[in-house]
């Protein structure tokens, strides 16, 4: 019985090894869509909870390529963990700034590890393009803690359609609502931003959403579908 559970448990990390971005990314998904439950029901609290923190345990270990990165992804990780899986409303206090600005570290810390892995010389593969993915959802995450600190900083930074809000003050669901709907070039029907520092962060986010798919993306997709020889 140990010896099974033994070659279980390798197996199990030879696949987490051979597929970290594929499995970082499916969790980067199921936490962006349980965002709207977790305030909802004790279920989806805890729901996401448990995701939030395996999405950043996958995020450090992302990471772990080196020594000094990891211990470094582990220390900017518990700000973000306080941020995503406790502190899903925003308040007024320089504790709450530096917690965003931390998890805002933390995700561009992941970012760059990644994308360095994703344009490392060598044939792309699955993996690599999951990687990318993950780099745009991550990306999403960034801005809206910019969004956040921005609003700590300045509270009439976004004004709420009330037509389209039941509540007045935005909180962290609002922000990666607005950055994806941002970065997507969609647009964010029901939020405004009103300072001119969030508008100029709203142009550099769509410029780097667009940019990003239209050279990384389709870059890495044309050249895994056709290798050169």
């Amino acid at each position: 019985m140990a010896g099974d559970a033994t070659f279980l448990a390798a197996k199990l990390l030879k696949t987490l090894a051979n597929h970290k971005y594929f499995f970082l990314f499916l969790f980067l998904l199921a936490s962006l869509l349980l965002y709207p439950y977790a305030e909802s029901s004790a279920f989806g609290y805890y729901a996401f909870r448990v995701i939030g923190s395996t999405t950043i345990v996958f995020c450090v270990y992302a990471a772990s390529f080196r020594r000094s990165l990891v211990i470094t992804a582990i220390i900017l990780a518990i700000p973000a963990f306080l941020q995503r899986g406790l502190n899903l409303t925003v308040s007024v206090h320089s504790l709450a700034i530096l917690n965003v600005v931390l998890s805002f570290l933390f995700d561009t810390l992941i970012v760059v590890i990644i994308l360095r892995r994703v344009i490392a010389p060598g044939k792309p593969n699955a993996e690599t393009i999951f990687g990318a993915l993950s780099i745009y959802l991550l990306m999403g995450f960034a801005f809206a803690s910019i969004y956040g600190m921005l609003a700590l900083i300045q509270p009439r930074a976004f004004y709420l359609d009330p037509l389209t809000n039941l509540h007045t003050n935005p909180n962290r669901l609002d922000f990666i609502y607005y950055s994806f709907a941002t970065i997507t070039s969609l647009g964010a029907a029901g939020i405004t931003p009103i300072s001119g520092e969030v508008r100029c962060v709203t142009v550099i986010e769509a410029i780097l959403g667009v940019l990003y798919l239209a050279v990384l993306i389709s870059r890495l997709i044309g050249a895994y579908r056709h290798p050169t020889q």
